[in-house]
């Protein structure tokens, strides 16, 4: 088979490509392609755009509805906390009663506790957010942790029983047969 040079090849260096007018031929093909095709070796009129926009290559992805949604906490692990204690104590945002040491997370701007990291002290915690490992961890040392946020629960559905009752406003079809035998009944009666 012979070898067959593609026509743009020969095209190249003339600005029209043979097509005339800059207005004529005007498809995607004149803009390099679709999107962000054409960005290559020849994209000369996307190249200011690219060096521009610094996020113009590769996927950015996107941001679930859940993640949207979600309220951002600040979070603090037990074992920054335990850290952070001496200094807490010295600017008495921590109280050390006996040897249990109260910490009010919402006064140092904090609002989740995790449980990374080991507990040393006694605490006893208010925060309105916790971990179960967290809780776990300090319940077994002996301290406690009270969650002050509220949590809303869904309403549930509650099925509905039928009852043999009748229900307010629905009207109830006649027993055509029981009252054509009470008809009856009170004819004989009538007769005797």
């Amino acid at each position: 088979m012979k070898f067959k040079r593609k026509k743009v090849t020969k095209r190249r260096g003339s600005k029209t490509h043979g097509w005339g007018a800059m207005k004529k031929h005007r498809g995607a093909g004149n803009r390099g392609g679709r999107g962000m095709a054409g960005t290559g070796k020849r994209g000369d009129a996307k190249k200011p755009t690219i060096q521009k926009n610094k996020i113009y290559f590769g996927k950015q992805g996107f941001r679930s509805l859940k993640s949207k949604l979600s309220k951002k906490y600040k979070k603090i692990n037990i074992e920054k906390l335990e850290e952070q204690l001496p200094k807490l104590l010295d600017k008495k945002e921590a109280e050390k009663r006996g040897n249990v040491i109260f910490v009010d997370l919402k006064k140092i701007d904090y609002d989740k506790l995790l449980g990374k990291g080991k507990v040393k002290n006694k605490l006893e915690i208010s925060v309105d957010y916790a971990s179960k490992k967290a809780v776990e961890k300090i319940e077994k040392k002996g301290g406690k942790v009270k969650i002050l946020a509220i949590k809303k629960e869904k309403p549930r559905k509650v099925e509905e029983k039928k009852s043999a009752e009748p229900i307010e406003g629905i009207v109830e079809k006649p027993n055509i047969e029981k009252e054509d035998e009470a008809d009856r009944a009170s004819e004989k009666e009538i007769k005797e």
